[in-house]
């Protein structure tokens, strides 16, 4: 359930229906938070009491959460989340906005923000900073990967949860995080069925994607954006965030700061008052 004060919305967009979690101030600086890959809106459910000033609006992604899925044939590549993004600003009637992203939707609102300069006043990011690279020595087996991956996709049963606390099991076994966290973004994931619940989210977000940026071109993107960017940093760092890497990033912004905390990749859920202390001064600033 959302916390006090948050309540659901629905944004008609030209690709589709996008569910969201809205509250805080009316006519507050616009804060539009994106989560990662395979969480939701309920990730940012912790931090959204402490960052009453603003008018949040916590967006699930497509096929994520209560937001529609990509039309059968279609695949969730990674520019098309930037126009996701640029539409759920245009349903809210936001022409500017600050960003808060984690993870997957950190690394989306980074594209945003290099893309669209003009719609970003300030960048909050909490475990990321631009999208995760690929090797190119690996890029023809990563496609080859990818499309025999989606050719051998094929409709089967949802598979039945029976309650609520055999699906936080099932997210904990794949995800390093606290069951509290861990409770909140599954709640939201799960819809009714016969004999008990299934996953809401897209069965094709697992896929493996067909082509990843090189650091070059990361680094490329990160050049182009013009807001003031907050990095919020989980110690110790996962192995595709490394120190080395998130330090040469950081290089290529015109105004970026850094903050480490030492925790785990959910960090501003399972920390959240430590952590909206930098980003309310940030924000607010």
């Amino acid at each position: 359930m959302p916390a006090a004060g948050l309540h659901e919305i629905r944004l008609e967009t030209p690709r589709g229906e996008l569910a969201a979690l809205r509250g805080g101030t009316p006519g507050g600086p616009r804060l539009l938070c994106l989560h990662g890959w395979l969480d939701n809106a309920a990730s940012f459910l912790p931090l959204a009491p402490l960052l009453s000033e603003f008018e949040l609006v916590a967006l699930d992604l497509p096929g994520h959460g209560a937001s529609g899925h990509r039309a059968p044939g279609y695949d969730y590549a990674f520019v098309d989340w930037v126009h996701d993004l640029l539409d759920a600003l245009d349903a809210l009637g936001w022409e500017r906005a600050d960003l808060l992203g984690h993870s997957m939707g950190g690394a989306i609102a980074c594209a945003v923000a290099a893309a669209t300069p003009a719609r970003v006043r300030r960048l909050a990011l909490v475990e990321a900073l631009g999208p995760v690279a690929g090797d190119p020595g690996l890029a023809g087996q990563r496609l080859r990967d990818a499309v025999v991956a989606r050719r051998a996709l094929a409709p089967r049963p949802a598979r039945v949860i029976p309650d609520l606390d055999t699906a936080v099991a099932a997210r904990l076994a794949a995800s390093r995080m606290t069951p509290d966290a861990a409770r909140l973004i599954v709640a939201r994931n799960l819809r009714p069925v016969e004999g008990g619940h299934a996953w809401r989210s897209d069965p094709r977000l697992t896929l493996p994607t067909h082509l990843r940026l090189t650091e070059d071109t990361v680094q490329s993107i990160l050049r182009a954006i013009e807001a003031p960017v907050l990095v919020i940093a989980a110690q110790p760092s996962p192995p595709y965030f490394t120190p080395e890497v998130r330090a040469a990033r950081l290089a290529c912004l015109a105004d970026g700061r850094l903050v480490v905390f030492a925790g785990g990749h959910h960090l501003h859920m399972e920390q959240a008052a430590q952590v909206a202390i930098p980003l309310r001064d940030f924000l607010l600033a």
